[in-house]
């Protein structure tokens, strides 16, 4: 589903990713981790559509980008940094209007829907403003995966959630996979990815450097690992 051959992205003299080569079938779930500065969120941006690449050679769905972005934006759900929600505008509202973005049937029904899956149905009248961290982050996934699209993108979903919410989180992510859906997420949680996903890929120095299959090392190797292809100890829930 995702094909990635020795993609390059330099700003100016310098270089961030230095042909990075990965690929992703459909269906898979790849976590994608790394020291900061490795050139992730990059990665992900350009995957998203959002960053043109200096060189290299990216696959959508088999269709090549950045000529056909527009075919493939419609097939992603994307969860990054900003939530791209509006906070004056209710749960349902936001979603109501990115619905109509998609042109989504039944989109009433599909909104509701996407608001029980992640536990907001109660408070599908509230302004996204009152919300904490955590809803917001769960109104997020709803609003990136009510298109129902092919490719679910993640950027550090886990950031600022609470143990709750987290769990939660985790329980989405395992449905969206077991349903088909393909997903690549960045995470700084080395082993809380590398238990989630069917395949972790360590970026360091702007490459791929190894990828690892689950349940191929343990948690503790697998923290040896990454500290040994990129010099750094890993984040994990029990330090960081």
């Amino acid at each position: 589903m995702i094909q990635i051959k020795g993609l390059i992205k330099q700003y100016g003299l310098n270089p961030v990713l230095r042909g990075v080569n990965l690929h992703v079938p459909a269906g898979a779930f790849v976590t994608l981790v790394g020291p900061n500065g490795a050139g992730k969120s990059t990665l992900m941006r350009i995957v998203a559509t959002l960053l043109k690449p200096t060189a290299g050679e990216v696959k959508i769905g088999g269709w090549l980008m950045p000529e056909f972005s527009g075919r493939v934006r419609q097939h992603i759900g994307l969860v990054s940094h900003q939530t791209l929600l509006y906070g004056d505008l209710t749960a349902e509202e936001n979603l109501l209007f990115f619905a109509k973005l998609y042109q989504l049937d039944n989109a009433n029904e599909r909104v509701m829907n996407a608001l029980r899956q992640v536990g907001l149905a109660a408070r599908q009248r509230d302004a996204v403003r009152t919300f904490s961290r955590g809803m917001m982050q769960r109104l997020t996934l709803a609003r990136a995966t009510l298109h129902e699209p092919d490719v679910l993108l993640m950027d550090e979903p886990y950031t600022g959630l609470d143990q709750d919410a987290t769990a939660l989180l985790d329980d989405l992510l395992r449905r969206e996979s077991a349903n088909g859906r393909t997903i690549l997420m960045i995470t700084h949680d080395l082993v809380h990815g590398l238990n989630l996903c069917d395949r972790v890929a360590i970026l360091s120095r702007g490459k791929i450097v190894q990828e690892i299959a689950n349940g191929e090392v343990s948690g503790a190797e697998f923290l040896d690992i990454y500290a040994a292809q990129t010099g750094r100890k890993g984040m994990t829930k029990a330090n960081g």
